[in-house]
């Protein structure tokens, strides 16, 4: 599964507003690269709130612990919830270099973020299931 795939995928959900910082662009080089998808109805990124689902292509100085500077390396991480997160990824910590594991996020999972290294065909059922649970829960909460 390419990391180009699932941003066709997200891209293509209703009110999806991608967020892709490139070199020349007004944001840090550190995001260069990476991919933000946030769910905006009228089609420009919210001034507040978070992004629903990233893919993340590097380490960033205070998340390395996926090795994601080795080649071809890259991360999907999706807001599923505290308690979807415990019934996805359980108590046990998981090896966050692993590719294809739904694991917890390295950094946020306490708000309930899972990510997955290098996905498979294996798990894109359940990481692009997952995308679209995000993605309704985004759709909904920009509704109230």
């Amino acid at each position: 599964m390419s990391m180009q795939q699932i941003i066709d995928f997200t891209s293509a959900l209703d009110g999806v507003v991608v967020l892709a910082p490139q070199p020349g662009s007004a944001f840090p080089e550190i995001g260069w690269g990476d991919h933000f998808f946030y769910y905006s109805a009228d089609g420009t990124i919210p001034q507040r709130g978070q992004p629903f689902a990233t893919i993340i292509t590097k380490n960033y100085p205070d998340d390395d612990r996926n090795d994601l500077d080795a080649p071809g390396r890259y991360r999907v991480n999706v807001h599923v919830g505290r308690s979807r997160l415990t019934d996805l990824v359980g108590e046990d910590a998981a090896d966050p270099t692993a590719p294809d594991q739904v694991i917890a996020h390295p950094l946020y999972a306490r708000q309930g973020w899972v990510a997955v290294v290098c996905l498979s065909e294996q798990s894109l059922d359940l990481v692009t299931g997952l995308i679209q649970e995000a993605h309704a829960a985004a759709a909904a909460r920009s509704e109230r």
